[in-house]
């Protein structure tokens, strides 16, 4: 059999095998994924915003995966995809927003921190939303210990973790004493609005309430 041969540069004979450089192989391409493996963040998102809403129309108890997913403009299997049930769905929903938190306020002053931790707290409370959904929780969560677990969580980690960053300031700067309780400041800081929003479930505190409530726990607090 003839073999065609050609010439290097040297002179040499090369093969033709030999006068065509290889291509490297090519690693296989990954398939895109695809059905649940695919979790769309705008639609997690929706679904989310879904739940305080029905929670706030509803509450938890007529709750269900339909109206979520009817409010949602998705499918049932959108949210199967992501929570097993609506318990599960609430509850981390919860805990996202033990996560999430308050701002830190950063004022340089003891009652300035207050005052502006109490603005932002009082307006979350008052929000339409969260007036709804915080009680109705509070209310499951005596018959479900899962839900009690979270809301505790949610409601006072997350505002533990701001009144320890003003408490931690003010004792910087040498507000209050080095020793100061930590859990009896943070029931002072903290209780007064929830206790207005939670349990009296009263209107916008009157005028001048905050400035009274700020002045009042700076001075407690300083007195511990």
């Amino acid at each position: 059999m003839l073999v065609r041969m050609t010439t290097n540069a040297d002179g040499a004979a090369r093969s033709p095998q030999q006068a065509q450089p290889r291509t490297p192989p090519q690693p296989p391409r990954r398939r895109a994924p695809a059905g649940a493996a695919v979790l769309r963040e705008d639609v997690t998102e929706a679904i989310r915003a879904a739940v305080f809403g029905e929670l706030a129309a509803v509450g938890y108890a007529r709750m269900s995966i339909e109206g979520i997913a009817r409010r949602a403009g998705v499918g049932k299997t959108a949210v199967y995809r992501r929570w097993r049930s609506k318990l599960h769905l609430v509850l981390d929903l919860v805990s996202a927003i033990a996560v999430q938190g308050l701002p830190a306020p950063d004022t340089g002053t003891l009652e300035g921190d207050l005052r502006l931790l109490y603005e932002v707290t009082s307006r979350a409370l008052r929000h339409p939303v969260a007036s709804q959904v915080i009680p109705d929780l509070q209310a499951e969560a005596a018959r479900n210990p899962e839900i009690a677990e979270a809301l505790q969580k949610a409601l006072r980690e997350g505002q533990a973790g701001v009144a320890n960053g003003i408490v931690e300031a003010a004792r910087a700067r040498g507000e209050i004493r080095p020793d100061i309780d930590g859990e009896l400041a943070l029931d002072l800081m903290s209780g007064p609005l929830y206790w207005r929003a939670v349990v009296i479930r009263g209107p916008k505190p009157p005028k001048g309430y905050l400035e009274s409530l700020t002045r009042a726990t700076a001075a407690a607090l300083k007195a511990l």
